[in-house]
């Protein structure tokens, strides 16, 4: 009984994911993640020793949701097909692979009938400012983002499922939540979210690290390694470059460049060498990497649960 509540939500909840992605219909976790982290930023964000609130915030949210979690699942350790409902149900809005594939696909089908319409879809997955985006810069933004999505939106979920559980992925989907709304450096949340910021840099140093090694394992090109090394330092964040680096060196393009976020321009490293265009084989290629890779996790996350039951 101990092995099929351990390993069963794993399975349940991934194969919930590649039916429907994200739960669009239904109350979301995150949703309410959202709800909370607003709340406390409106209350907090404002006079003197912002960090110093602004690090109470990230600190109990994330605490918070793990205690709730592991004390739901705790109480209902006795009726283990409900323990294994909820368990099952939570793997499942913790995962984000499906719906940023679909996306992904559409923006390249979308850009191939006009740049309008590519343009307003990788609106949909990017934090960029769109309008003046290029077939070519619509299909890299594209690529990018499915590239750090496998790394935040299943590898490091799965990562912290293996070390902690289903509570340790709840908190990881807070602290993701957390530095998706105020881990920025602009003017309003540069003190009140640089706590929250650091903390998701260190949840996803691991994660990162092992998504840009399974791509090039599943890929047989362990030449790449190298590659990953080179480049995967040179993006901005501590953790992004790795996968994305990953996916240059396999596709043999670059990424980075010169981006746009509402008014400000900011230059991000290049991540490889190749200038060429993408056409709609490499996104068929990227999503065949990212699920090839998904299973390598799902594998590697169930066996980690089972060691800790001998």
């Amino acid at each position: 009984m101990d092995i099929i509540v351990t390993i069963s939500p794993l399975i349940i909840g991934w194969i919930l994911d590649l039916l429907f992605g994200d739960p669009v219909r239904l109350p979301h976790p995150v949703v309410w993640f959202g709800k909370a982290i607003a709340g406390f930023e409106h209350l907090l964000n404002k006079g003197s020793h912002r960090e110093a609130k602004g690090a109470l915030t990230a600190i109990s949210l994330i605490i918070g949701v793990f205690a709730v979690t592991w004390l739901v699942l705790r109480w209902l350790s006795s009726l283990w097909w409900l323990n294994l409902i909820v368990q099952s149900v939570l793997v499942f809005y913790c995962l984000a692979g499906t719906t940023l594939i679909s996306e992904v696909r559409k923006t390249f089908e979308a850009v191939d009938e006009s740049l309008e319409l590519g343009r307003k879809q990788v609106g949909r997955i990017v934090g960029r400012d769109t309008s003046l985006l290029s077939a070519q810069e619509i299909r890299t933004a594209a690529l990018e983002t499915l590239a750090e999505n496998l790394s935040d939106g299943v590898i490091a979920p799965l990562f912290w499922y293996a070390v902690l559980g289903v509570p340790g992925m709840v908190a990881y989907k807070m602290i993701n939540t957390l530095d998706s709304m105020i881990g920025y450096r602009n003017m309003r949340y540069k003190d009140f979210g640089c706590v929250a910021a650091r903390i998701d840099d260190a949840a996803n140093y691991i994660p990162a690290r092992l998504t840009s090694f399974f791509m090039i394992v599943v890929t047989g090109k362990l030449r790449l390694l190298r590659f990953v090394k080179k480049y995967g330092k040179r993006h901005l964040s501590p953790n992004s470059g790795y996968p994305e680096a990953a996916l240059a060196g396999i596709l043999n393009c670059r990424f980075g460049g010169p981006h746009d976020y509402f008014g400000e321009s900011v230059y991000k490293p290049y991540i490889g060498e190749n200038p060429r265009y993408f056409n709609y084989s490499d996104v068929i290629k990227a999503i065949s990497i990212n699920r090839k890779v998904e299973v390598s996790m799902v594998l590697l996350t169930g066996g980690i649960r089972l060691l800790f039951l001998l």
